[in-house]
């Protein structure tokens, strides 16, 4: 491994990228402990030592952004505001048909609605933010601490976080876009990556002082098992045979080859645990604002406090049904069959045993709906795994192993390697590993 490690440094281009990225992932962390101006650094950490932090929806927030949300500081926001902005642009091809166009213009095409997700990005991040300020003026981020989060709460000082922290998100956007452009893999993966990483070393520690070796093994454990699952299935894939004839373009003979249609098993990626966890946060957040004053609640919070716990069976079969409904939802906007067996029909490809046209496209929405159940049942489990654990074993909420992060960290670590192995194979002719 560690030979592998130093003939990649030894390659100048690719050593000048992996610097590169290191520096921007320096840069980030640095940036997830500065404070936000006009935020009490220390009344933040005694707030933070009660252990009382809000969850919900603002659980992903903080994990996205490497512990940044709950220190409130200049990169509080993380990178959600872009991968939710990413998200709407996408699913607006669905609704308005200006989209689908752009995507189909090629480069020129992708560019604008890269253009349009930055600016929702940045529309996003005032909203989010502005949240995230209320939260901590009001005491909700940090429930049961008594010292000021902002002292001062004026209306220009509240102003300045708002714009601070809009404009860290437009600095990670940017800094992702770099690590994309000049450094190794995808620069956003990369930040989420990074972040997610940072915090497995904290939880790891806590969950050793507060359940001792037996739990901390099993913690282990369990997450070696899913760690092989999720390299498992994630590089799984149906591959459907595509046959080219051959035709002849001027007296040139071209076609005549063979190729195939990758499937994965796991299509939608993490979007539908994103979607899931989103959507029954939502009750969650509503208590916390619904609140009486003498510290009871009404009747509808109650229920929902007791029943949509993340420890209640309710919740754990509502959420994995959720997360297969919103799988198959996503797969069906990502992946369409008829325009897959329109272009290959126009370049003269073809499923052996299959007709062109509707019959090929009947066939392959076949296929994608078989691939995707196994793929939703999957990614229901991954999603119940640190719930599993914290009434099975008793792990406490620091449980780092299942659910978003374990998905994307190997998935993000398999794109990466792949990418450095591909480069590698340009210029020395083998791959990373020999």
């Amino acid at each position: 491994m560690f030979s592998a490690i130093a003939r990649v440094f030894r390659t100048p281009d690719l050593r000048r990228k992996l610097l590169f990225t290191l520096g921007i992932i320096v840069i980030y962390r640095i940036g997830v402990f500065i404070p936000t101006p006009g935020v009490d650094y220390g009344n933040v950490q005694q707030c933070l030592a009660l252990g009382n932090t809000t969850g919900g929806v603002y659980e992903f927030v903080n994990l996205f952004s490497g512990g940044a949300l709950l220190q409130v500081s200049i990169f509080a926001m993380g990178i959600m505001p872009y991968i939710t902005a990413a998200i709407i642009v996408q699913l607006l091809r669905v609704v308005i048909p200006r989209f689908e166009e752009l995507h189909k213009e090629g480069s020129s095409g992708q560019a604008k609605m890269t253009q349009y997700t930055r600016y929702l990005t940045i529309a996003l991040g005032v909203l989010q933010a502005t949240t995230l300020v209320s939260l901590a003026r009001s005491g909700v981020l940090f429930p049961g601490c008594q010292v000021p989060v902002i002292p001062n709460d004026s209306i220009l000082v509240i102003l300045l976080m708002i714009l601070t922290l809009t404009a860290g998100t437009v600095c990670i956007m940017w800094m992702g876009e770099m690590v994309t452009e000049k450094g190794i893999g995808n620069g956003m993966s990369m930040m989420i990556f990074v972040s997610i990483a940072a915090g497995f070393p904290a939880s790891m520690g806590s969950i050793f002082r507060a359940q001792g070796w037996t739990i901390f093994l099993a913690v282990i454990l369990i997450g070696l098992v899913t760690i092989g699952l999720v390299v498992f299935v994630e590089q799984s894939q149906r591959r459907v045979p595509v046959q080219y004839a051959k035709r002849m373009v001027g007296r040139r003979s071209v076609g005549g080859s063979s190729t195939y249609i990758p499937i994965k098993v796991n299509m939608a990626g993490v979007i539908p645990v994103i979607f899931a966890s989103s959507m029954l946060a939502l009750p969650s957040m509503l208590v916390q604002f619904n609140t009486n004053d003498d510290g009871t609640l009404p009747g509808w919070a109650m229920w929902v406090s007791t029943y949509l716990s993340t420890t209640s069976p309710l919740y754990m079969a509502v959420y994995v049904l959720m997360v297969i409904g919103f799988t198959y939802f996503y797969v069906s906007i990502t992946f369409n069959p008829t325009e897959v067996a329109e272009n290959m029909k126009k370049y003269g490809g073809f499923i052996p045993g299959i007709r062109a046209g509707k019959p090929t496209a009947d066939y392959l929405q076949y296929v994608l709906s078989r691939i995707t159940f196994p793929g939703s049942i999957y990614l229901g489990l991954i999603a119940l795994t640190p719930l599993l654990a914290i009434v099975l074993i008793n792990a406490d909420q620091n449980f780092p192993f299942g659910g978003i992060a374990i998905l994307i960290m190997v998935g993000v670590g398999l794109e990466t390697v792949k990418q450095i192995n591909a480069q590698m194979q340009q210029r020395h002719y083998e791959g990373l590993l020999r």
